[in-house]
């Protein structure tokens, strides 16, 4: 099940803040998540898979574009479609509001990020250098372009 999480569920934002804490080195605390989740023009999702949860999206968008902020899937999920559905839910939800390009940026290293991207449509913009710390490391910038005609 994917549903929007909203600055309100307590509940879901501690579960979002626990799998960021076990996956990211620079990981949002609860505080920081619900701050984000305050904000005009943000949006969260998340995927729950047997009611466990089981990953998440974070959007900011302004006019016509969205930069996802955070996407994480519980590693005992990954691989079996969960960061897909996330995707497809919030491209609908960006053909919904008008967004028409989303944009992202991933640590280098991460490579098996980079082929899920490039596997969506994401195609490489360019290097940010030394983006990263905890370590330090290059960005790669992506974005996608949605069309509004084709769903995928």
């Amino acid at each position: 099940m994917i549903r929007k999480i909203s600055k309100e569920q307590e509940r879901d934002i501690a579960a979002l803040a626990a799998l960021e804490k076990s996956i990211f080195p620079d990981a949002w605390t609860s505080k920081g998540i619900t701050e984000t989740l305050r904000q005009d023009h943000t949006m969260a999702l998340g995927i729950w898979k047997e009611g466990f949860f089981a990953g998440y999206v974070i959007l900011y968008y302004v006019l016509d574009e969205g930069e996802i902020a955070r996407i994480a899937v519980d590693p005992s999920c990954r691989r079996q479609g969960a960061a897909g559905r996330l995707f497809c839910q919030l491209e609908e939800i960006c053909k919904e509001k008008e967004i028409g390009r989303l944009l992202l940026e991933v640590r280098r290293s991460n490579k098996g990020a980079i082929s899920f991207y490039q596997k969506r449509g994401f195609t490489e913009d360019g290097i940010r250098k030394d983006y990263y710390t905890s370590p330090c490391e290059d960005a790669v910038l992506m974005s996608k372009i949605l069309d509004p005609e084709n769903p995928d």
